[in-house]
């Protein structure tokens, strides 16, 4: 489909999406984002639902301003994914052990390695830029330099929520490693800081929704917020490149005999800002819950748990300020699945997938979120599909 066109106060929302499928909170938060006095574009992802602050699955163009609730707590949040020359018939019929191990190697929910792993010792990891993180690290923001160690030993984790580990098979039986994570602890923490401090700001006393608090260029607060938030993106991006190099040692020990062998790695934020040109204007691109999909990128689109994947390639639509939905979208709350779906409903609908079965993570439960097939079927526009995977083992935190 095309995009739908509904108007908002400064700039007009571009929807991929049926406008009367969104839920009212989430349209509110449209139409305030539509309001601010700095904003150039909003595109709406076809995964839209409400989030604190901006909705997740939006597109948020800004000219000289940065909102820092809307890019959220989990700065540089994203996908990687990799083909390996693994197929079907290579994995044995009980998955608990992989799984097993996988848990064993990658830290998971509040857990984390009780020694910074040595990037230096892993598979394919290529250490390039990750000495230049941590000198950067003595420039952040003062009230999270003490959690240094913490961030190091936090590096190479998974984390909790709707963050995963998973081995996958697509439609032509090769055997893929994908994961979902963001910047642990430490983005959260700076994001928590600069919120604060944006919120506090003469220029945004008077919007609609303070969730929507901006920076404005040219002022120390701003450069402090750009310096913390690139450094916490690349942090994001160094965990994901950390854990899929332990997650290839693990497949590597546990399949010798067939020597597996790795295509080139697939990676992309979905919570982050970008400065990108359109129409003339350096602008300030947040992706909250959305993907980069310029002409010819490759992107991660995951469904839920028991259902599947999507590995894309973007199509370049300047509409959408080169974006795409960055996965299936919640269509209830985690309270709500809670409360709706049991343990056994869990099980159910994760049948056939080596994963936690328990309560702890029902709010996960694939009945939780929207359908991924409609979602990549409302942006056809947008990315042309490359491969369908389907997870056969889930690690969650």
């Amino acid at each position: 489909m095309s995009y739908v066109e509904v108007p908002g106060a400064q700039v007009p929302i571009r929807m991929w999406t049926d406008p009367a499928t969104v839920e009212e909170h989430a349209m509110r938060q449209l139409q305030n984002t539509a309001g601010l006095p700095w904003i150039k574009g909003l595109a709406v992802m076809p995964d839209v639902h409400y989030g604190k602050g901006a909705t997740v699955g939006s597109v948020i163009a800004m000219k000289d301003a940065v909102c820092p609730a809307a890019v959220g707590v989990d700065i540089g949040c994203g996908m990687s994914a990799v083909k390996t020359s693994l197929t079907a018939n290579d994995l044995p019929g009980d998955l608990s052990r992989l799984r097993s191990k996988i848990e064993q190697a990658i830290p998971v929910g509040t857990a984390m390695h009780r020694e910074p792993v040595d990037p230096g010792r892993l598979y394919g990891f290529g250490a390039s830029g990750f000495g230049d993180l941590w000198e950067r690290f003595d420039y952040v923001a003062d009230e999270v330099k003490f959690r240094r160690e913490r961030a190091l030993k936090q590096l190479g984790t998974l984390g909790g929520g709707n963050h995963f580990v998973e081995v996958c098979i697509d439609m032509s039986d090769s055997v893929w490693l994908m994961l979902h994570s963001g910047s642990r602890g430490i983005g959260n923490e700076l994001a928590a800081h600069h919120i604060e401090v944006a919120r506090g700001l003469s220029h945004n006393q008077n919007l609609v929704d303070r969730d929507l608090a901006v920076f404005i260029a040219q002022t120390p607060q701003m450069d402090a917020y750009r310096n913390d938030l690139f450094w916490a993106q690349e942090y994001a991006k160094y965990n994901r490149r950390v854990m899929m190099s332990l997650l290839k040692e693990v497949v590597r020990r546990e399949f010798r005999k067939a020597k597996v062998s790795f295509e080139q790695e697939i990676s992309c934020h979905h919570n982050y800002v970008a400065e990108e040109r359109y129409d003339g204007m350096d602008l300030l691109v947040t992706r909250k819950g959305a993907i980069r999909a310029g002409g010819g990128e490759y992107g991660i689109i995951p469904g839920s748990m028991g259902t599947g994947s999507y590995i894309v390639k973007g199509l370049g639509n300047e509409k959408s300020f080169n974006s795409a939905s960055h996965g299936a979208g919640r269509k209830m709350s985690r309270t709500a699945a809670k409360k709706r779906f049991s343990a056994r409903d869990l099980a159910d609908q994760t049948r056939g997938v080596e994963c936690r079965k328990d309560s702890g993570v029902v709010d996960e439960i694939p009945g939780a979120y929207k359908s991924i097939e409609h979602v990549i079927e409302q942006q056809t526009d947008l990315v042309e599909v490359v491969a369908k995977l389907k997870q056969v083992v889930c690690v969650k935190g």
